[in-house]
């Protein structure tokens, strides 16, 4: 089968393969051979390859070595998993005898040639044989793709329907998806501990904020902060621009109050906070059409995966 990752869309589920063929561990190419067998039907190594080769090269530019030879094998496992399970759901919708009217398919590369191609037909065409591809090829996947999506969407017509109380019950058990981190507008003046006589120079540097001086001249005058250019701006913050000590201490700081001096690995600290805001958490009128479609489409996932893996136990599969 001839390489067309622009087109080529496969339903990916959820799971992992056991054990590795050894086609799939091998770094050197394989020309072609059998990837699997799925009942009476056969997946091919270039098959495996077509769909994986756009995830690998992209891992090839990312990754050496070994960490490579891993995410390769697992991308490949994960490409012949999507392959053998698309089969079962195409044999499953024959065994059926379920009708896909072709005026679905030419429907669907009407509507590609017009929103991919700009209505030019013949610009589809050239790109269809650029990749070695001919329209009745990918007449055939799209209509592959057609019927997978179909068999998908037929499982989830009995879904239960989402009730108030599920809605309600998980936002009260994730409080922390609806709430926002508290943040706050911060300055600065970092004095590196050098000698004994660093804490001194600190403290001195403080009496001058306390005795009226602007913070953000100070800062530019003794700050030995990055920042120190900016008058120790560091504009708003949320818990985790600073480290953990940091952070507990800035956080706990009341706002338009300059600090005292805090240490910290090796460096002495003054703070202002300009302003704050709190965690804010939405309401639960707000969220709950959200909540509803997320419990939705793991419902709708769960009825799928039960019904694939029905397919999978029912059937021969072979990987070699």
């Amino acid at each position: 089968m001839a390489p067309f990752a622009r087109f080529f869309y496969l339903i990916l589920l959820a799971g992992t393969l056991v054990a590795a063929p050894q086609w799939i561990q091998a770094q050197n190419q394989i020309v072609d051979g059998v990837a699997a067998i799925v009942n009476d039907e056969v997946i091919t190594i270039s098959e495996v390859r077509n769909v994986v080769a756009p995830r690998e090269q992209a891992l090839r530019q990312m990754l050496t070595g070994q960490d490579l030879i891993d995410k390769v094998k697992e991308a490949r496992l994960a490409a012949l998993k999507d392959l053998i399970d698309r089969k079962l759901v195409l044999q499953e919708f024959r065994k059926k005898e379920f009708k896909l009217p072709p005026f679905h398919v030419e429907n669907q590369i009407d509507n590609l040639v017009r929103t991919k191609f700009d209505g030019d037909r013949k610009a589809f065409l050239k790109a269809l044989s650029e990749q070695g591809v001919t329209l009745a090829e990918f007449r055939e996947r799209e209509k592959e793709r057609l019927i997978v999506v179909a068999m998908q969407q037929a499982r989830s017509r009995n879904m239960p329907l989402i009730s108030p109380k599920s809605i309600e019950d998980f936002y009260n058990n994730n409080k922390p998806l609806f709430t926002s981190d508290p943040k706050l507008k911060l300055r600065l003046i970092a004095i590196n501990n050098t000698d004994d006589s660093s804490r001194e120079y600190a403290e001195q540097v403080r009496g001058k904020l306390a005795e009226g001086a602007e913070f953000d001249n100070i800062a530019q005058l003794y700050s030995e902060d990055p920042s120190r250019d900016l008058g120790g701006d560091w504009g708003w913050i949320d818990p985790d621009t600073l480290n953990e000590k940091l952070s507990k201490i800035v956080f706990g700081l009341p706002v338009g109050k300059v600090s005292k001096v805090y240490e910290q690995d090796g460096v002495f600290y003054i703070f202002l906070i300009e302003e704050k805001e709190f965690a804010v958490t939405q309401p639960l009128a707000e969220v709950r059409e959200d909540i509803k479609k997320k419990l939705e489409e793991e419902k709708r996932q769960e009825m799928y995966e039960t019904w694939i893996n029905g397919l999978r136990e029912q059937a021969y599969i072979k990987m070699f």
